[in-house]
């Protein structure tokens, strides 16, 4: 289900710690591989330090898609986005993010740590990385989104 997607790479600061380790063992078994960019414990990080691996590592096409983990999602949807490559959504539900990659072909789930369940994350991550982008009507919307940065 998931093969195309090789390995995704995930990043957290240490309010989305606790979450990323659920994601990675559920996960894991339902095939799904990961390459950690870390934190690595909830103590007290800066979430642009961990956000910019896997942003780069996608903008660059190293990955197809990856996830980031932060408090609210926001700082690390606005990290993600800076990258011109780079469409970060932040879900906080698997409708969110089926909408997420079928009309705005998203290839960055930001999940919100704090607001989120972890069945809820669980399900939003299955359904993004399950979802294709529809294209047509959406592809011109997304082509219209400006990319000023490299």
């Amino acid at each position: 289900m998931f093969d195309r997607y090789k390995t995704i790479p995930i990043g957290c600061d240490h309010a989305g710690y606790k979450l990323k380790e659920y994601l990675i063992k559920i996960l894991t078994p339902r095939g799904f591989h990961f390459m950690d960019f870390g934190t690595h414990s909830e103590e007290s990080v800066d979430y642009p330090d961990f956000v910019h691996p896997v942003a780069r590592s996608v903008n660059d096409h190293k990955f197809e898609a990856g996830i980031i983990i932060c408090g609210s999602g926001n700082g690390s949807a606005m990290t993600a986005n800076k990258y011109a490559n780079i469409r970060a959504a932040i879900c906080w539900n698997k409708e969110i993010a089926r909408l997420a990659r079928l009309h705005n072909d998203a290839n960055i789930i930001t999940l919100p740590g704090r607001f989120i369940g972890y069945d809820e994350a669980i399900d939003a991550v299955e359904v993004f990385f399950s979802t294709d982008f529809e294209g047509g009507r959406h592809l011109i919307r997304i082509e219209k989104i400006p990319k000023l940065l490299k």
